[in-house]
């Protein structure tokens, strides 16, 4: 698993943070189980540490930094086991503390498991609800949990020449890598290199705007290639989501070419970004594009797409769900916070928000689910614990999908968060956005099938974050 850094806009990654896990599986020992040895239990007893001989099955990793110096081991660890449930794990918060690795020269890692951080209505997906907006407002995530990786480190060890005032954008995105294997009776054995079966930077891209007969394609490159694979290019400058809402809702769909999607996605927002026609970047502010970056060679950068972060905005007082569609520049397209609604946002982009300033009011609740069903937590790794109910459970006692660690039950999850107020959209005016630098600031970025990201002022102080989904 790697999470990847293009400080230079060049679409090839300048730093890469790798996972390599290995199994640690002592099920089949004659200690556990009959006397012909061996046992089914994922743990035969009460677990409280990593270290406790009744957790049978775990994973441990080594951490690799690479660049062009070469690959460097960072650190080893052991992750927390999946919760199995209040008997087992009776505090898996402590587990999952016990999992926190240090990192020689500042940050810290973890890989653990959480309560599913993303939150949507996957009605939106039945042709956006088909004009019965009575129907929104489920949280169809709400009460399931995922596995992640984490990991905080110094801004400057991101930053083009580790100058985070000069160059402070960078761009990310995740990758997942695998081998082929062999069968045979009661038995799998890999074989081969590994290769690049998953990516993931901007969210929703790879779901919603790359086609369907495109996806094992786009999944195999590396941003640097994006640009030349003109079928990709033009479903973003041609979209089709608008085209549906255009056909469902009779909102009008933007007209093509969409250079201000091309921006979103491909280059960064930046006043002097490139287009597909050569004209001028429609969204004129100067925010999250490496262009930006003051070592940067412009005749090096190509589109590419990827989850960029200007890693110098300050904090939002009073965050806003919409990010930069309501000024909140700290917020999506510009990184990704784990409160940023980024479905409510990329179907407002994608109907032309960004460039016209207009939200749509058949839009403007969008899926009517505005925050995630358990709440974040304020020091690393932020990710709330998993959930210990099942998600089916029905009649329930419980808090509708908040973390239910008490040993409560709950409803079927519904969410019915209620919509947002919105905001005014991205305009001319953010062309006096403030860069200023942030002092002893970190980046944490965190992987949850596919990766989120959190800049920090101080330690334990959330400023900015970004998801890969």
């Amino acid at each position: 698993y790697d999470i990847n850094v293009d400080n230079k806009g060049t679409g090839k990654a300048d730093i890469t943070y790798r996972w390599i896990f290995k199994d640690v599986d002592l099920r089949g020992t004659t200690q556990h189980g009959d006397k012909a040895g061996g046992t089914f239990l994922y743990n035969d007893g009460v677990v409280n540490n990593l270290t406790d001989p009744t957790l049978l099955f775990k994973q441990t990793y080594d951490l690799q930094e690479i660049t062009a110096a070469g690959t460097k081991t960072l650190v080893s660890g052991v992750a927390a086991p999946s919760q199995t449930g209040l008997a087992s794990m009776p505090n898996y918060a402590s587990l999952r503390d016990q999992a926190i690795v240090k990192i020689p020269g500042g940050g810290q890692t973890v890989a653990a498991q959480a309560a599913d951080p993303f939150f949507l209505d996957l009605r939106v997906f039945d042709l956006l609800y088909g004009l019965n907006l009575k129907e929104t407002g489920h949280n169809t995530l709400a009460g399931y949990n995922v596995n992640f990786l984490s990991i905080q480190v110094p801004r400057a060890a991101l930053a083009l020449n580790g100058d985070v005032a000069k160059n402070p954008v960078i761009g990310v995105w995740s990758t997942t890598s695998r081998q082929s294997i062999t069968l045979s009776a009661g038995k799998e054995t890999p074989i081969g290199d590994f290769v690049q079966v998953s990516r993931l930077g901007n969210p929703l891209v790879n779901e919603v705007v790359i086609p369907a007969n495109l996806k094992d394609a786009f999944n195999s490159l590396t941003p640097d290639q994006d640009h030349t694979v003109d079928a990709a290019v033009q479903k973003v400058l041609d979209p089709e989501l608008p085209k549906l809402i255009e056909k469902i809702y009779g909102l009008k769909a933007p007209a093509s070419p969409r250079n201000d999607l091309f921006e979103i996605f491909l280059t960064g927002i930046a006043k002097d970004a490139p287009t597909a026609d050569k004209s001028k970047a429609p969204i004129q502010a100067d925010l999250n594009s490496q262009i930006l970056n003051k070592d940067v060679k412009a005749a090096d950068f190509v589109p590419a797409e990827e989850l960029r972060l200007n890693m110098n905005v300050p904090v939002t007082a009073k965050p806003n769900r919409l990010g930069v569609l309501a000024k909140d520049f700290q917020g999506f397209p510009n990184g990704r916070r784990l409160t940023d609604d980024v479905v409510d946002i990329e179907i407002l982009a994608l109907v032309g928000t960004a460039q016209t300033g207009v939200i749509p009011p058949a839009l403007a609740a969008g899926d009517g689910v505005d925050k995630a069903a358990n709440a974040f937590g304020a020091t690393f790794p932020y990710v709330a614990l998993p959930n210990t109910a099942s998600v089916n459970e029905a009649n329930g006692k419980g808090n509708n999908g908040n973390n239910s660690n008490n040993g409560g039950g709950r409803t079927t999850p519904t969410g019915g968060v209620a919509a947002g107020a919105g905001g005014t959209a991205l305009a001319a005016s953010t062309q006096d956005l403030p860069m200023l630098p942030l002092t002893g600031a970190m980046l944490g970025l965190l992987l949850t099938g596919g990766g989120i990201f959190t800049a920090l002022r101080k330690r334990g102080q959330n400023v900015s974050a970004a998801t890969l989904v």
